[in-house]
Formats: C-alpha cells, sequence, structure tokens
C-alpha cells in the first residue's frame, strides 16, 4: 500500500513538470551590480543612485523584463558598499564577480572608476569565461574615456570636459564676470575641472582674471568659511567648481554665511541640498549644468519628471537623472539584439546603442564608448517664476534652463586608443 502511494506521488510529481516544464526552467535574474559609496561622507549621492537605477529597473521588469534566448529575464538589482574608497570598491568587485555578475555599475567617483578600469581589464584577460562589463553613469574624469578607455567601460555622463563647455557658452556671454575663483575637490576630477576651467577662460575669456585656483580634501572638510571667506576677499565675481554631494553643499552654505555674492557656476548646483542651503542667496546666481533638469521644456520631459516624484514622493528623494535610465535602457536593448548576456557579445551591441526617452536621445561613440547627448545649462530661480514649474527637494527654488547645447555641439575629440579582443 505504501510503495503504491509512493509510486502514486513520483508519478503525479512528473506529470506536473511535463504539464509545467517553464516553472522549474524559468531562467535567472539577470544581475546588475551597483558599486557605490553607500556609506561615508557621499552615503546621500549613492542612495540616490540606487533609486535612479532601482526605478529604471522597476520598469523594465514591469513590461516583462528582457527578451533573450533563454527567454524572457528579469532584472535584479544588487548593493555593494564602495564608502567611496579605492580598496573598498576593488573588494566589491571581487565579491560582484564571486557572485556572478557580468555588469557592474559605479559613478560617484572617478578614483574608484579608474581603479575599477583596471581591475575589470585584467580580470577579463585573466578569466575569459568570466568577462565583466562595466557601465559608468557619473565619474567622468575625462581620462576615462580618453587615455584610460577601456573596450569593457561604457560612460553614459557627458566627461567634464564637455560639461565645462557647455558652462563656458553661458559664462562667454556674461560680460559682468571680470574675475573667477576656481575651487575643486583634490583627487583627478577636482584637477580636471580646475584645469579644463583654466584653459577654457584663456581662450575665451582671456579678460577675465583668475583671481583663485584651489584644490581642498576630498569629503573631510567640515568647516569651508575659511575657503567662503578667501572668496569673498579675492574679489572674485564668479566660482568656478565641479564640487558634488556634501562638499558642494558645505561650500554654497559658507558663501553665503560669508556674506558672498557673486555667482557659481557648477556642475552640480541642481540637487542634493545646494539650492536650500544657499537659499534666496542663489537666485539667478547659481548656474547648474546637466544631462537633463526638469524644467526643460517639453511635454515627454515633464511627464518624466512626474513620473519618479509620483514614485518618490519625500522631497529629499527629489534626485532624478535621466542619463541613468538611458544606461538601463541602452543595456536592455544591447542584451535583446545580442541574445545573452555574454559580456562579449553585449559590448558590440552597446557600441551602438541608440536610446530615446523623455524627448531626449542619446547613442554611444565606438570609438572611446562616450555617450553623446545633449545638455542643458540652468540657473536657480523661485518656483513659480517664468521657466520654473519645478523646484528641487522642496526647496521652493528650482532652475530654469537658459541654454540646451545639441549632442553635436557637446562632442569633443577623442585620443582613446581601444585594445579590442581578438
Amino acid at each position: 500500500m505504501r510503495m503504491t502511494l509512493f509510486r502514486r506521488a513520483v508519478m503525479a510529481l512528473a506529470c506536473a513538470a511535463a504539464v509545467f516544464p517553464a516553472f522549474s526552467q524559468t531562467p535567472a535574474p539577470l544581475r546588475l551590480a551597483l558599486i557605490e559609496g553607500l556609506s561615508g561622507p557621499f552615503a546621500n549621492t549613492g542612495e540616490a543612485v540606487v533609486r535612479n537605477i532601482a526605478w529604471a529597473v522597476e520598469r523594465v521588469n514591469a513590461r516583462g523584463g528582457v527578451k533573450t534566448a533563454q527567454g524572457m529575464r528579469l532584472l535584479e538589482l544588487q548593493r555593494y558598499d564602495s564608502k567611496g574608497q579605492n580598496e573598498e570598491a576593488l573588494s566589491a568587485l571581487r565579491s560582484a564577480v564571486d557572485d556572478g555578475a557580468q555588469v557592474v555599475l559605479q559613478g560617484n567617483s572617478s578614483s574608484n572608476a579608474l581603479a575599477l578600469i583596471d581591475a575589470i581589464n585584467k580580470h577579463n584577460e585573466r578569466e575569459p569565461g568570466k568577462r565583466v562589463l562595466f557601465l559608468n553613469y557619473s565619474a567622468v574624469d575625462p581620462v576615462l574615456t580618453n587615455e584610460k578607455c577601456s573596450f569593457w567601460h561604457f560612460r553614459f555622463d557627458a566627461h567634464a570636459d564637455m560639461r565645462m563647455t557647455a558652462l563656458m557658452q553661458v559664462l562667454r556671454d556674461d560680460k559682468k564676470v571680470q574675475s573667477a575663483y576656481l575651487i575643486g575637490q583634490d583627487y583627478s576630477f577636482g584637477q580636471a575641472v580646475l584645469r579644463e576651467a583654466r584653459r577654457q577662460l584663456e581662450s575665451l575669456r582671456p579678460d577675465v582674471k583668475i583671481v583663485g585656483d584651489e584644490l581642498h580634501p576630498m569629503g573631510r572638510v567640515k568647516d569651508f568659511l575659511p575657503y567662503a571667506s578667501k572668496i569673498k576677499a579675492s574679489g572674485a565675481q564668479a566660482v568656478v567648481t565641479g564640487n558634488w554631494g556634501n562638499d558642494l553643499t558645505l561650500l554654497v552654505k559658507a558663501a553665503r554665511e560669508a556674506g558672498y555674492d557673486g555667482k557659481f557656476y557648477t556642475f552640480y548646483g541642481n540637487a542634493l541640498g545646494a539650492p536650500a542651503a544657499i537659499g534666496e542667496a542663489g537666485v539667478g546666481r547659481v548656474i547648474a549644468v546637466a544631462d537633463w533638469l526638469p524644467n526643460v521644456p517639453g511635454q515627454a520631459s515633464e511627464a518624466f519628471y512626474q513620473s519618479f516624484r509620483q514614485r518618490f514622493t519625500k522631497p529629499t528623494e527629489d534626485y532624478v537623472h535621466l542619463r541613468m535610465q538611458l544606461l538601463v535602457e541602452a543595456y536592455v536593448q544591447a542584451l535583446e539584439k545580442a541574445g545573452s548576456a555574454d559580456p562579449l557579445a553585449l559590448a558590440k551591441q552597446l557600441e551602438n546603442a541608440r536610446v530615446s526617452m523623455a524627448g531626449q536621445t542619446g547613442f554611444m561613440r565606438p570609438q572611446d564608448h562616450q555617450f553623446q547627448q545633449p545638455l542643458a545649462v540652468g540657473v536657480m530661480e523661485r518656483q513659480g517664476a517664468p521657466g520654473v514649474k519645478f523646484d528641487v527637494e522642496g526647496s521652493g527654488y528650482g532652475f530654469k534652463v537658459i541654454r540646451q547645447i545639441s549632442a553635436e555641439q557637446a562632442r569633443l575629440p577623442s585620443s582613446c586608443s581601444m585594445a579590442r579582443p581578438g
């Protein structure tokens, strides 16, 4: 009797497997390993990235996932905390590879990105059966797609020289500015920003006197008042900075407290506490460049931003970047064209990715894996002013778009000499 029941149970399981074979063969999710500083002085920027990438992943999964030769596959975002440190980033990379990740994402430090590129190049050569792709959404040191370019690395943000070129289109025409103070974080990106700012000022506005050129420790300055006092004492009518995260917020806050009344030409002055920190003093005086701004004209852009705000409702969560959404869409497009997640096949398709969202189109340049996209420059104004429907982080201040630069205008030459796998 017991044997008969046992045999019936086995037969029932066999029949179930035959009737529902897909249940036991559902492809595993495709893992995206996010290596970012999720603790430490720049944790807020890391968590903001998590929200952006998670939202992009959610949208892909909501439409059924990615079509591959193995069937529809969902995306899965895995987080690894680099603490913003190179050694921690490399340790996170090893953990991600051990966990089976074939794609890593990182951006909030060009120093970390340089370390990851070198490690991934060596890993992919040493273990071709476990290759890894690196998708970069924010590390903008120009060398990453020039001297240090890699077949395995794709950058989806405009690099520092491209951003500076866009900013300088505005500063060039601002004839009231006759003196400028250059200040930045003392690492590869900050150094590159100041170097390019000086070069472009000397070329486009030789009449502007550079009255300060200063680098400060990254993420370690708690009181920027001494720096702000020097800026005010210099008589500078404008500050040019690539500072981001708390280093920018604390700088502009100190400038307000010191009574500095000049302009700020920034890479990231449009988010993460900076507008609220400077408040009314920033109206008409804080200028920021980005791949996209919430007040970019157009119904598609407005709908995109409102969709994000419906998903993330807290003012402190108001930090959306179109380029991060385009990154995930380009990855999905490449996956579907390649038919598999093999990094080599995927990279060959990513080289020719062309994606559109929110009325904006960007494309990857195969020569150096530098994404080409429009840029926007905005000036801080009160919410409700003409062109400022949306504010930033509930601050009551938003950014009015004063210059839009096409992808063709933003394009710069590259010195990349890429080694390609045989």
